[in-house]
């Protein structure tokens, strides 16, 4: 685990996605001196680990990585032996909670990145959930965020002696083609980001699954170059 800073600002949860690169970028626009917190849960996209370090890196912030292995949970597709859904329509997407939930992942990431922020003395904790493309996970939402604030305020020293610590949410609330345009006036690059839930063996993007579809329906819509790296199956036609 890389050694944490004395202090900082903020606390951001950075995956190596697209999401949580933007909202680092949004945290460092504010001036926070941030600590990029990236959790090691066994995910078997575990390229994705790199590229937390990449944009931890590129975009000056001190990296800390935790490990806890959540495939001991197990229940996802991103941690257990169950395929990833490749191509479903948006439809099918939001009709249920789809078999890459990761059970509470982000209530004990959420947990995690308070524990870092009280040693460290930050006081907001930043995570790059959304609520508009989010494939239905119930732990990306707005009313989870305020309860967990809640839940946080009474079972934390810093709640307990006043100073409670905030979540930030940048882009909760915003589609992924704005996503990107933000992106782009934050000046992130993306390249260095990866989204995908099933890559190949070199970590090139399957171009089919629920977390390449929404980011490439992102970039066509936002009238942006896509600079995914594509396996040749997953290639846009």
């Amino acid at each position: 685990m890389a050694t944490p800073p004395d202090h900082a600002d903020a606390v951001v949860l950075v995956s190596g996605g697209l999401d949580s690169a933007v909202t680092l970028a949004a945290a460092r626009a504010e001036g926070r001196r941030c600590a990029a917190l990236t959790i090691d849960y066994g995910q078997r996209h575990r390229v994705e680990l790199d590229a937390a370090s990449r944009v931890a890196r590129a975009q000056g912030a001190r990296e800390v990585r935790l490990a806890l292995d959540l495939r001991a949970i197990g229940g996802s597709a991103l941690t257990a032996d169950i395929a990833v859904p490749r191509s479903r329509d948006e439809r099918h997407m939001h009709a249920a909670i789809p078999v890459t939930y990761v059970p509470a992942r982000n209530l004990v990431f959420l947990s995690l990145a308070f524990g870092l922020a009280e040693t460290l003395g930050a006081s907001e904790v930043w995570i790059g959930v959304n609520a508009v493309d989010f494939s239905g996970y119930p732990d990306c939402r707005p009313a989870f965020i305020r309860a967990f604030e809640a839940a946080a305020r009474e079972g934390t020293r810093a709640g307990a002696s006043g100073e409670a610590i905030r979540v930030r949410t940048p882009i909760i609330d915003l589609a992924k083609p704005e996503i990107i345009r933000h992106a782009a006036r934050l000046g992130v690059d993306l390249s260095l980001t990866h989204s995908c839930y099933d890559p190949d063996p070199v970590g090139l993007a399957c171009g089919s699954c629920e977390a390449c579809s929404i980011r490439r329906r992102g970039f066509e819509a936002a009238g942006l170059p896509d600079p995914t790296r594509y396996a040749p199956a997953g290639a846009a036609p």
